[in-house]
């Protein structure tokens, strides 16, 4: 499976901190907010992964993120010009996809909760159709929402609907087979004039190859559109971090867990920002991984 993140758009609800830099790369408590979405993608055991932005933003990614060999991943670049939607980044990511399925997850979502990475393992499993991931919110008319039936497949999808069948909101992250390229490509723009994931999902939903999982209790999606939500990411960050002395999202303890590195290139990477808090809390990692890795 290939990976898609898009981190596009002006952040213009985040004004005027987005002025300068990319709503993505804005902190969310210690850590870039793209760790979090990289991290989901990592956790799902995807290494080549396309990052999608702006022309005048990529180069911020780039000096961040590198190429991804220090993490045992493969990361490229690739420019969305305009707002043109959603599903645009699989026109734009045609050729990263190649032959593969897919998942395209937003720059700017952030989840967490116990045993995440076995329930994205098993929605790559045997892909055939679209996976999308439900999330019971208490204030659907604002969210696209999922209606489905007892076997877990989609019946209906509505976007900020004013009578909401279900709190199902679904989130922005999206599992697809290789035909999304093409019905990607077959979308005709939407009244905004951007290609709209929704539309691309309904093919699949027409289709009958539409599935959601839901994300239950225990599980946390947490929205940074605005100045409050951020901050409330940011504190949610901070409160589990502190509670339970586990970093979220953090992308080197994730690449040696998932054995994309050893506990020696782990440790050379926290030593690089070990001044940091974060940088010790690497190097502390990967020091209680080293006898593991011996074995």
């Amino acid at each position: 499976m290939k990976g898609i993140i898009l981190a596009g758009g002006s952040g213009s609800r985040l004004h005027p901190v987005t002025l300068g830099v990319s709503k993505q790369l804005v902190p969310v408590y210690n850590k870039p907010m793209i760790y979090y979405p990289l991290s989901v993608l990592m956790l799902a055991g995807i290494t080549e992964i396309l990052l999608i932005s702006t022309p005048h933003d990529l180069p911020a990614f780039k000096r961040l993120l590198g190429d991804g060999a220090e993490l045992g991943l493969q990361l490229d670049y690739a420019e969305q010009a305009h707002p043109n939607g959603l599903a645009e980044a699989f026109i734009i990511g045609e050729e990263h996809i190649g032959d593969d399925t897919s998942a395209l997850i937003l720059g700017d979502n952030i989840f967490h909760g116990q045993g995440f990475s076995d329930v994205l393992r098993a929605a790559t499993q045997d892909l055939k159709g679209c996976v999308l991931f439900g999330y019971e919110v208490s204030d659907p008319h604002r969210h696209g929402i999922g209606e489905v039936d007892a076997d877990g497949n989609l019946v209906s999808i509505e976007e900020k609907p004013a009578h909401p069948k279900s709190n199902r909101a679904l989130t922005g992250l999206y599992f697809y087979d290789n035909d999304v390229v093409e019905i990607a490509k077959s979308l005709r723009p939407s009244a905004r004039g951007e290609l709209e994931i929704t539309d691309l999902n309904n093919v699949y939903l027409d289709r009958g190859r539409a599935a959601c999982v839901d994300l239950g209790r225990g599980f946390a999606w947490l929205d940074t559109g605005t100045h409050k939500s951020l901050l409330d990411a940011g504190q949610y960050v901070q409160t589990m971090e502190a509670r339970q002395g586990v970093q979220i999202a953090c992308l080197e303890e994730i690449a040696l867990r998932m054995g994309f590195i050893d506990a020696d290139q782990c440790y050379a990477l926290g030593e690089r920002i070990g001044s940091s808090g974060y940088g010790e809390y690497v190097m502390d990692f990967a020091r209680r991984a080293r006898p593991l890795t011996a074995v």
